[in-house]
């Protein structure tokens, strides 16, 4: 049985102030516990149903609307905010808050093989329980890292590696050169785009045009972030 504590705890990994506190993160359902499991994470804490705790317990302690028979709390795994090296295709994100799209793009970055994700302090924390549903278990294969931004990208500009950026003036994506083993795809904020101090930094501007291109009539301002990544990175990884 749960004391009132240990729930006001466990309730408080909602809050990004809790995780930080302890440096834990939670995990809900069959599917995600299961690869959280396998995945090396550091495990906590275990609840299930049935076994060390109730249903009724369960429901105060679980951040779904429909809760799951189990729950865990796992160690929040550490990573460098500024890499010293970029290897292969990285992926960056400059303040994409919502936390939907932040984890379907960490979905898209394991779906095509990106293996690092670097975020400016002003996205949304991929820790959260949102965030974490959103993944569907990419979080466990994706390393994720915090920190200023625009330090980490002029350390890739200083390297010589291609920094891409989506701009409604860019190039158009589906016929200019694009290296799909070598770079790092910037991804801007929902409503302002890439911020200026990060644009000054891409090296290539690409634009995703509408279909056709030159329809006059009226179409959508912008895609969704997420869209807009998954697009991006198919032709990358199309090249």
């Amino acid at each position: 049985m749960l004391s009132k504590a240990e729930i006001r705890r466990i309730r408080s990994l909602g809050d990004k102030a809790g995780r930080q506190a302890e440096g834990v993160f939670v995990v809900e359902g069959e599917k995600l516990v299961g690869e959280l499991l396998g995945s090396g994470f550091r495990v906590r804490e275990l609840y299930r149903v049935g076994e060390n705790l109730s249903a009724a317990e369960m429901e105060r302690i679980s951040f779904l609307r429909t809760p799951t028979p189990v729950l865990a709390v796992a160690e929040i795994p550490t990573a460098p905010a500024s890499p010293t090296s970029f290897e292969g295709l990285c992926l960056a994100l400059d303040g994409v808050q919502d936390p939907g799209n932040a984890g379907t793009i960490l979905r898209l970055a394991d779906w095509f093989g990106i293996r690092e994700v670097y975020c400016s302090p002003a996205t949304a924390d991929c820790w959260s329980p949102k965030v974490v549903q959103a993944t569907m278990g990419a979080i466990f294969r994706v390393r994720v890292h915090y920190g200023p931004l625009e330090r980490a990208l002029a350390g890739a500009a200083e390297a010589e590696i291609p920094i891409y950026g989506t701009f409604l003036e860019g190039e158009n994506i589906y016929g200019c050169n694009l290296s799909p083993n070598r770079g790092v795809v910037v991804m801007g904020n929902e409503g302002r785009g890439i911020s200026p101090s990060i644009a000054a930094l891409i090296t290539k501007k690409l634009y995703i045009p509408p279909y056709p291109p030159s329809a006059s009539g009226p179409t959508s301002e912008s895609l969704n972030v997420a869209m807009a990544t998954a697009i991006a990175l198919s032709e990358f990884r199309r090249r």
